[in-house]
Parts: C-alpha cells; sequence; structure tokens
C-alpha cells in the first residue's frame, strides 16, 4: 500500500498545525511549505481540501492563517486516509470496470481486501494527537515552531 503524496501533506499540515497549538496562533501555507521544503502551490490544494472536509480552519485576511478545527484527539488517522485517498482500489478487481479475465476463479480479491481492512484497522487506532506524544517538544524544534507554551 502506497499513500498518496497529498495525504502524505495532508498528516504534515496537520501534524504541523497540531504541533504549533490550537490557542489563538495561525500558521500560513507559507509558513508550513517552508518548514518541510515542499510546494506551496501543492499545499494550498491540499488546505482547500481540508478545510471543506472540516479538518481546519482557514482565515483570510491581515490575521488570518490556518487552524485545526477539532481537537488533535478527535482526528483519526484512518479517517483522513479515506477522506484524502482518492482510489483504496489497490488492483483492478477493486475498481468500477473491472475487466480482469480471473476475477470468477481468483482469491487475490479478498486477500487483498482484509490486508486493506487491517491497514485502516490500524490506522483507525490512532489519533493525531497520537503522533505527537512525547516528541512534541522535538517536533517543536525540528520544525522551527516558537513553542507558545514555553514563551515567557
Amino acid at each position: 500500500m502506497r499513500l498518496t503524496r497529498f495525504t502524505d501533506y495532508s498528516l504534515r499540515v496537520l501534524i504541523y498545525l497540531a504541533v504549533k497549538g490550537q490557542d489563538e496562533e495561525r500558521a500560513t501555507i507559507s509558513e508550513i511549505a517552508e518548514r518541510f521544503a515542499i510546494s506551496r502551490n501543492h499545499l494550498m490544494k491540499v488546505v482547500q481540501e481540508l478545510n471543506r472536509l472540516g479538518y481546519l480552519t482557514a482565515t483570510r485576511g491581515k490575521h488570518g492563517g490556518l487552524r485545526l478545527k477539532r481537537a488533535p484527539a478527535e482526528i483519526s488517522l484512518g479517517g483522513l486516509v479515506r477522506d484524502t485517498e482518492p482510489d483504496l482500489g489497490l488492483v483492478e478487481c477493486f475498481r468500477d470496470g473491472n475487466a480482469c479475465t480471473i476475477t470468477p476463479a481468483c482469491r487475490l480479491k479478498p486477500i487483498l481486501g482484509e490486508a486493506l481492512a487491517a491497514f485502516l484497522s490500524v490506522l483507525d487506532r490512532y489519533t493525531l494527537a497520537d503522533l505527537l506524544g512525547q516528541q512534541r517538544a522535538e517536533l517543536v524544534q525540528l520544525l522551527n515552531i516558537e513553542d507558545a507554551s514555553q514563551a515567557s
């Protein structure tokens, strides 16, 4: 199983926002793109979709920016992957228009279906909060985020 770049970037955006915090502190697309060294234009599409899906709030204007819409503990990794992956059909027989000749006698589809269900089941056990854990301080440092909880 390979996740798309879109899902990868979605996870990075949400991790960044979770590390940054849910107070009034907002992040910008440019800031996140710079920290991860990824395309700002591609990130804009990711942020628009995450906003549409209700994972974050994007506010325009001088004091605008991005914030998580829900607490990190309420964001399921399995749900995020389901929401951001355009096609979880691992092979042709999972998809509409299946033209594989051996489908009626093939055991691959149920086995891959079981594997996909197991993959998503594991992700369902974890939330965005689980990605932070004891590593939050290290993430703050690696992402060069000013930690508002430490500032005085």
